[in-house]
């Protein structure tokens, strides 16, 4: 399952005091001259995760598509800042980071953005900015409001095996979460609702050793664990904006996602053009899960709105 990706255009970019690393597959300059597909800028979870589990979007660009990753502060290749906190690792920090890529890639006339989970929230936060050029967003496995997302994983968790759940309760508690015993009980609830694939992609494994190796982003601003939310960022929402965004809106999530279905109906019921495809056999990662079916999806919704 595994595949070697070679970027046609990889660097940095200066934002702040830091480095964007990024890397394209396609030919940005054939979009940049209004020549072909839009390019699709996608939006990694986390946050503190890399760019890297998102790699299975290369099918995007088939057909001419160029698709750009990139990490971001704080995270893979971009510049980490391991001293610094939620004072600086905000919500806005990383809204600038993107509007600051999509500028110089020069491609801010005509883009699309896919935003998985956190990254999800991102592109809702960045589709409220109304950039100009900005043609259509994918939210994939996501949710409109933290808070509520942890409403759905107290549910998920209520269904696990009674000791795990215990052990769980236990360390987050004991403030032990950092004990293998707190990480192998959360292994259980993630292979029912992060990814059900048996073994995991390597793209995703490699992207939970980069956080595990700095951390710093993942635990200010999320916390210890998917569901164990403590951070900065955990009473973050949109739900009184949602009527605002005002470009095309693909919802795209699995039956067994930790972002349960429940969650996509309040994206749907506020988003006023939005449409909602539900992977039946999928979870969080529903881009490896049911690779075919959501590239399928995802690729007709954004060649409907180039």
């Amino acid at each position: 399952m595994t595949q070697q990706v070679l970027f046609d255009d990889e660097g940095t970019l200066p934002f702040d005091d830091a480095d964007t690393w990024y890397g394209v597959v396609g030919d940005l300059d054939v979009a940049r001259r209004h020549g072909g597909p839009a390019p699709l800028v996608t939006l990694h979870g986390g946050p503190g995760a890399t760019h890297d589990y998102l790699l299975a979007m290369v099918d995007l660009a088939q057909g001419g598509r160029p698709v750009v990753f990139y990490d971001q502060v704080g995270n893979g290749r971009s510049t980490h800042f391991p001293e610094r906190g939620a004072d600086f690792y905000t919500v806005d920090l990383f809204l600038r980071q993107l509007a600051s890529l999509v500028d110089g890639l020069g491609i801010g006339h005509r883009y699309h953005v896919l935003g998985q989970s956190w990254g999800g929230f991102l592109a809702q936060e960045h589709a409220l900015t109304h950039p100009p050029g900005l043609r259509s967003v994918v939210l994939s496995n996501t949710a409109a409001s933290f808070p509520d997302f942890v409403k759905e994983t107290d549910k998920l968790r209520a269904d696990l095996p009674e000791e795990v759940e215990a052990t769980l309760r236990h360390h987050e508690a004991a403030g032990t979460t950092d004990d293998p015993e707190y990480a192998a009980a959360c292994e259980v609830f993630y292979r029912r609702h992060v990814c059900r694939l048996d073994p995991w992609p390597e793209e995703f494994l490699r992207s939970m050793k980069a956080t595990e190796e700095d951390p710093t982003v993942y635990h200010t601003t999320n916390g210890p664990s998917e569901f164990h939310v403590t951070g900065s960022f955990k009473q973050w929402g949109v739900l009184d904006r949602l009527h605002e965004i005002d470009v095309p809106v693909l919802v795209i999530s699995g039956r067994y996602d930790e972002a349960t279905p429940a969650l996509q109906d309040v994206l749907m019921a506020g988003i006023p053009d939005a449409r909602q495809v539900l992977l039946e056999d999928a979870s969080h990662l529903a881009f490896w899960e049911q690779r075919d079916a959501y590239m399928a999806a995802v690729g007709s919704f954004l060649a409907e709105h180039d």
